[in-house]
């Protein structure tokens, strides 16, 4: 009886994993014939589980949807992926997500067996998230967007720019796109008749009047939001080859800085924008990556004067030490004074009235030659390599 049990649940636990089962795959994924198949499915029809059957070479089995489907069931690894989910993302991006998380957290660790809550309690032990000071996301607001996204219905809300003016949108939304502690909008706007980005934390009240509407060639949402975030915004935007694969690089620059594409498999496109293309130089210097630039040509001076004065720093880290001028002069002004002191021995002179005379003149002390002045500020030679 208990291995029939366990064959229903296991039979049950699969049917959840995909929509459409043929007999035969479900039969091999189970290890019996397809008449035991057809019995199993049998039994949980009468436990009230609503299995369709699809009659034919081509048909197969399916769970419906309704209110009798049974609890979910995971394995071992799902289980262990929702705790560790929850628990990591008790979300700082949604506001009140933390506690809801927490709380579907708590539910979850009373049903998981022991050796599984101790593979999820080392992950909570072991993780400290980092406070956020970003702006969260009503909740509400957020399934409202995205509601209005799926039903493909108008959307009204107000919203306010970087500047702080306020203005009221209404737009036909396209798709929600979280970008690390950001939540971003694509709409058309209606009014401006042009696609747009809208941050969920700017926006004011959204609500999905009624009506529906016809989509019309919507952008790629995660390429638009990526090239409204890191080039957009900003004065300047730079075109960079790099000499180095695309996921290396992407190891040391997070996705909102700039937007990377795959040449090859040794080299990759950097798109990045910036008030100052001071600060594009320097980022590019940090990568530690050999790099063309192919845009804009103002750029190439900015990297030329950064590569001057590095140059120019490393020559004057490897150089002799030499004295300060005012150490120089210092030495100048006390060099004869000690100079004519009568020195005192223990020893008789050795050395002939010629040698002696000539020890008792002044020698004077040369000021040492004083480093160069850099034309570039102290402040601006120094540059953190960190």
């Amino acid at each position: 009886m208990l291995d029939a049990s366990a064959q229903l649940l296991r039979l049950l636990s699969i049917l959840q994993v995909r929509p459409d089962w043929t007999g035969a795959d479900l039969a091999d994924r189970l290890g019996i014939t397809t008449r035991t198949l057809r019995r199993d499915v049998q039994r949980l029809r009468e436990l009230g589980y609503p299995v369709h059957a699809t009659p034919g070479v081509a048909g197969g089995y399916r769970l419906g949807a309704g209110t009798a489907l049974p609890p979910l069931l995971l394995d071992d690894d799902e289980a262990v992926a929702v705790a560790i989910g929850l628990r990591t993302t008790a979300s700082q991006t949604v506001t009140g997500f933390e506690e809801t998380a927490l709380r579907a957290l708590a539910k979850l660790d009373q049903v998981l067996p022991a050796r599984l809550r101790e593979r999820t309690a080392a992950v909570a032990l072991a993780t400290v998230a980092l406070p956020s000071l970003t702006p969260t996301v009503d909740p509400t607001a957020l399934t409202t967007i995205a509601s209005a996204c799926t039903g493909r219905r108008p959307l009204t809300f107000g919203y306010q720019d970087r500047a702080g003016a306020r203005t009221s949108r209404r737009v036909e939304p396209h798709r929600l796109v979280h970008a690390g502690y950001r939540w971003y909008l694509v709409a058309r706007d209606i009014e401006r008749d042009d696609w747009r980005t809208f941050r969920l934390d700017r926006m004011d009240s959204p609500a999905a009047p009624g009506g529906r509407f016809v989509p019309r060639d919507p952008p790629d949402a995660a390429s638009f939001v990526a090239a409204a975030i890191t080039t957009a915004p900003y004065r300047f935007r730079a075109r960079v080859l790099l000499q180095a694969p695309a996921p290396d690089i992407a190891e040391h620059m997070p996705p909102t800085a700039g937007m990377l594409e795959a040449v090859d498999d040794t080299s990759c496109l950097l798109t990045a924008g910036a008030d100052d293309l001071g600060a594009i130089a320097f980022h590019l210097a940090m990568l530690g990556a050999e790099f063309t630039v192919l845009d804009p040509p103002e750029l190439t001076d900015h990297v030329r004067s950064l590569a001057d004065r590095l140059h120019r720093a490393v020559t004057r880290s490897t150089q002799p030490a030499q004295s300060s001028p005012a150490q120089s002069t210092q030495l100048a002004q006390s060099g004869p004074a000690k100079s004519a002191q009568p020195v005192q021995s223990a020893q008789p002179a050795q050395s002939g009235p010629a040698k002696s005379a000539q020890s008792a003149q002044p020698r004077p002390v040369r000021p040492a030659n004083p480093v160069p002045p850099s034309r570039s500020s102290p402040s601006n030679t120094m540059i953190n390599m960190t």
